[in-house]
């Protein structure tokens, strides 16, 4: 918080950046600027539980809606990225870093938290996946595939269904091949069916998945827990290739500078050397943390589903940006480029917009990439 210029914080609405807040308010002798941003469409709204947190502390707190007009600044973002950037939250980190520097000149964040205090469901996934498959083969062939095949691939990635199908398809393979499972977008044996024979052959058998695994097997061999493995492979890929990617280019792109607590390399240290069941107990996330919120912040944000900074780009291609999304993807330009099978692409294209399936992370890393080509290559 030492700053010779005004300051203030971004707040989600989330128990790390509430944490954060809490933290500042106690510190500082006025209230603390606090941004938010939200959607119209209510499963991805943040903003109603932000402001418990600003209403508890008393803050300065000012808010945006994103609407899908906001891919309007698309084209300026893939500049500032440069590179076919997949993460749809890159959207409501701009609008928000725009937002905050209209008052202030550095925010900060609660990035780092789940990294350093496990706070991403897959941890509780992964540990359950380690007892459940300690059931017999026979069993879970016989009872878990069948069930997983009945919930319908149109359930929302994110929903309890959504998970609870990844979770069934994902639980009897290797730990290694689990993680990639689901943080992956498509499927790893679903890849090869979407490529080109040219783009297959050009690989040559390469898949960027190889170089997770051998991630993975680096941070393995020091011998941690199982949780502690999956943390520590997200400090060293998820968080500094994805998620502190996102957050400094869209503040630098806004003259904002973004200061993480949780990322003080101290905090970092304390953090990896708790035991596991500091982190995660039973299906608890954040067990600590959690337990030091109690006194900071109101009982809603504790107890609430973490959700995740995503903009709902799938409805969005669904409804006012389907016919931008068809363009787009399946413009002759587009297909040119030989890099998928005209007819496995449009089968992707029309699952998701016609609502057979939830595809739109998938969609979105394309849509990403064929802008990157229009920008960068073209």
């Amino acid at each position: 918080m030492i700053a010779d210029v005004p300051l203030g914080a971004l707040l989600s609405g989330g128990l790390d950046s509430g944490i954060v807040v809490a933290l500042m308010s106690r510190l500082s002798d006025r209230p603390v600027k606090t941004f938010s941003v939200g959607f119209e469409e209510q499963r991805f709204n943040e903003l109603p539980d932000a402001r418990l947190v600003a209403e508890r502390y008393g803050t300065e707190h000012h808010e945006l809606i994103v609407r899908p007009n906001a891919l309007e600044v698309l084209p300026t973002l893939v500049r500032h990225y440069g590179e076919p950037y997949a993460d749809s939250s890159a959207i409501p980190t701009y609008y928000v870093a725009r937002l905050t520097r209209e008052h202030v000149t550095v925010a900060l964040t609660g990035d780092g938290g789940d990294e350093c205090l496990a706070g991403y469901e897959r941890y509780a996934a992964g540990l359950a996946a380690d007892r459940y498959a300690r059931i017999p083969a026979a069993a879970r062939r016989l009872v878990m595939d069948p069930l997983a095949r009945l919930i319908p691939r149109s359930a929302p990635r994110r929903s309890r269904l959504g998970q609870a199908r990844r979770f069934l398809q994902m639980a009897g393979k290797s730990a290694p091949q689990r993680y990639l499972g689901w943080v992956g977008y498509l499927p790893t044996d679903g890849k090869p069916s979407l490529y080109s024979p040219e783009f297959r052959e050009h690989l040559g058998g390469y898949r960027a998945e190889h170089w997770l695994l051998d991630q993975w097997q680096q941070v393995a061999r020091g011998g941690l827990e199982p949780l502690d493995t999956m943390l520590a492979l997200d400090v060293e890929t998820y968080l500094p290739n994805d998620l502190l990617v996102k957050m400094d280019i869209a503040t630098m792109a806004s003259s904002l500078e973004a200061r993480s607590p949780f990322l003080d390399h101290k905090v970092m240290e304390f953090c990896a050397a708790l035991r596991s069941g500091y982190k995660v107990s039973g299906t608890r996330l954040k067990h600590l943390l959690r337990n030091v919120g109690a006194e900071l912040l109101p009982k809603e944000t504790l107890s609430r589903r973490k959700s995740g900074f995503v903009a709902p780009v799938g409805d969005w291609m669904r409804g006012e940006l389907r016919g931008w999304t068809e363009d787009l993807l399946l413009s002759p330009r587009a297909l040119k480029r030989g890099y998928f099978q005209p007819e496995a692409l449009r089968q992707l294209v029309d699952g998701h917009l016609e609502g057979r399936e939830d595809r739109a992370f998938e969609l979105w890393a394309l849509l990403w990439l064929e802008l990157w080509h229009q920008e960068f290559v073209d």
